[in-house]
């Protein structure tokens, strides 16, 4: 099946031939049409499935006719982090070059001066994460009353970061008459009963089982001491044929302590975490797209949403705490039908418990590794039950990165901070473990 196929415009196709696309995914060929037949959608696509387009194509060949006013957008995306928004206006720029559509970004860490001139103009497309919009809204720089088309995407990550509140909000101000597209990574029981608040009578879509990971990621994982953390990873990192990796951390302050080892022992590598700024991580994200450095070390801010070209390696340096961001995580390499590989090392007991339920929400045991002698050797897949003994980091003698907190992980959850000293020091620890795993919202 050609997008022509579709009902998408001559000079829509166009432009995706053009970008080098042939045929179009599951999601786009069993979505594009509903759209463009003007009905709300509750879709759920596999990461790295071409969504995106799936919505941004139809969005595209709906606007071309009408004129947008100041304040006044057509169109609404809303996105749970930066980049996942800065992502999907990407994409709107690409397709649409045979149409003269105007849009807008409004995303935190950029400023208010230039969104709002955009604003100003008017805009056929409004890509916005939920706080940003509603600082706008309430400076009375957009209306949104003239909303035709409302798209909500990544609708389990609206929900694990606490912005349905600001998203049930900016669907009050708009238009009862409207079409709605619901996106989700899954569709869970919880996520259908959210967006049947959103949408009316709407065709539901799924192309991928839930949790699934695309088979052509190869998986893997390694058990060793946390103290070891640090070589095991310099060694899979000079044995394997890196192109370039995203190496995920669960806390943004062990970002700045591994690319300080990895600098110490001549690789290059940039961060990404939602305490940098705006300007700053695009900066990052430039120099790693280009293929300036190879290397990024990551918190799950960026693990949806980003789409680099070609990306050779995922690394879970540390395991993911919640099993739905494993899946998240992977799903950066291997996507448009190439290879990636995707190493966990796992090494606290904590991560027993995590790789468990990893295991269990993707159906199979991920492959163990061992390394010997710098070199990796497979093991074959073997249940977490079947794990090495190992010591958890807590009484272990220092590595060569002993001035890092590393040693002390196991007894630190995802997003913790470091107990305060002195009166209080007992409940201030609990209360830092019971916090979730990083989000934008403080940031956005």
């Amino acid at each position: 099946m050609k997008f022509s196929d579709l009902g998408l415009s001559d000079e829509l196709s166009r432009a995706v031939a053009d970008l080098g696309y042939t045929s179009p995914t599951p999601i786009q060929e069993k979505s594009i049409p509903i759209v463009l037949m003007g009905r709300d959608i509750l879709g759920s696509a596999q990461t790295g499935t071409g969504k995106t387009a799936s919505f941004t194509l139809p969005m595209i060949d709906i606007l071309a006719s009408g004129r947008a006013k100041a304040r006044l957008p057509r169109s609404l995306i809303l996105a749970p982090t930066r980049e996942l928004a800065a992502q999907v206006a990407d994409s709107f720029e690409k397709f649409s070059s045979y149409h003269k559509l105007s849009m807008a970004l409004l995303i935190g860490g950029v400023s208010f001066t230039e969104q709002n001139a955009a604003l100003s103009k008017g805009v056929d497309v409004l890509i916005a994460t939920p706080g940003r919009l509603l600082d706008h809204f309430e400076r009375g720089k957009v209306l949104l009353n003239d909303v035709k088309i409302l798209v909500i995407d990544e609708a389990d990550r609206m929900l694990d970061m606490g912005f349905i509140p600001d998203v049930e909000r900016i669907a009050s101000l708009l238009p009862r008459m409207r079409q709605t597209l619901f996106f989700s990574a899954t569709l869970s029981d919880d996520i259908q009963k959210l967006g049947a608040k959103f949408v009316m009578n709407p065709k539901v879509i799924e192309v991928a089982p839930p949790a699934a990971t695309a088979d052509t990621v190869a998986q893997h994982l390694i058990w060793t001491d946390v103290k070891k953390k640090r070589q095991i990873l310099r060694d899979i990192l000079r044995h394997e044929a890196v192109k370039n990796a995203v190496i995920f951390c669960n806390r943004k302050r062990d970002i700045a302590e591994l690319i300080k080892s990895l600098t110490r022992h001549g690789f290059s590598a940039v961060a990404l975490h939602g305490d940098m700024t705006q300007s700053a991580r695009l900066e990052a994200l430039q120099r790693f797209k280009d293929g300036e450095v190879p290397l990024m070390i990551a918190s799950d801010v960026a693990a949806r949403g980003l789409d680099i070209v070609g990306l050779s390696h995922v690394f879970n340096f540390d395991v993911p705490s919640h099993a739905e961001d494993y899946v998240h995580r992977i799903g950066r390499t291997g996507r448009a039908g190439k290879s990636g590989r995707a190493f966990t090392i796992a090494a606290s007991k904590d991560d027993i418990k995590y790789i468990g339920f990893i295991e269990k929400l993707i159906g199979k045991p991920v492959p163990q590794i061992t390394v010997v002698d710098g070199k990796v050797v497979e093991s074959g897949a073997k249940s977490t039950a079947s794990k090495p003994a190992m010591n958890d980091g807590q009484d272990v003698a220092k590595s060569d990165d002993s001035q890092s907190s590393e040693t002390n992980a196991p007894a630190q959850e995802a997003g913790e901070k470091s107990p305060s000293k002195g009166r209080g020091r007992g409940r201030n620890a609990k209360k830092a473990a019971e916090k979730p795993a990083e989000s934008d919202a403080a940031t956005e």
